[in-house]
C-alpha cells in the first residue's frame, strides 16, 4: 500500500557530491518524519538524518556539516545532498518514513526503500 523508492546511488570519488531522492507514493494520509538510513558491510544500521513533520531536523554528528536533508512535502519526498564525502561513508542507504496510511485508525507504520548502494573510492 506504501511503497519507497530511491535513487542516487553510485560511485563517486572520495571529496565528490551525491544526492539521494526517496519518494513514498501510495495510500497515504500523513507522512510524520521521513529520512535516511545507512548500513555498511559488518555494521549496524544507522540513522544519519531524519527531517519531522514540521521544520525540525536531525542529522547525526558523523556527517555534520557535510550531509543535509530537505523534504518536498507536497511530493512526498525526501532529499540527501551529500557533499565531501568520504570512504568511510560507503554503505546501503535506505530511506525511512513513518506513515499514516489512509484509513489507519492507531498509530502509524513505518516504511523502508529497498536500499540504494553509496561507494566513495579514493
Amino acid at each position: 500500500q506504501v511503497q519507497l523508492e530511491e535513487s542516487g546511488g553510485g560511485l563517486v570519488q572520495a571529496g565528490g557530491s551525491l544526492r539521494l531522492s526517496c519518494s513514498a507514493s501510495g495510500r497515504i494520509f500523513r507522512i510524520n518524519d521521513m529520512g535516511w538510513y545507512r548500513q555498511a558491510p559488518g555494521k549496524q544500521r544507522e540513522l544519519v538524518a531524519m527531517s519531522f513533520r514540521g521544520t525540525a531536523t536531525n542529522t547525526a554528528d558523523s556527517v555534520k556539516g557535510r550531509f543535509t536533508i530537505s523534504r518536498d512535502s507536497a511530493t512526498n519526498t525526501v532529499y540527501l545532498q551529500m557533499n565531501s564525502l568520504q570512504l568511510e561513508d560507503t554503505a546501503v542507504y535506505y530511506c525511512y518514513a513513518h506513515v499514516i496510511a489512509v484509513g489507519t485508525l492507531t498509530k502509524g507504520n513505518d516504511f523502508w526503500g529497498q536500499g540504494t548502494q553509496v561507494t566513495v573510492s579514493s
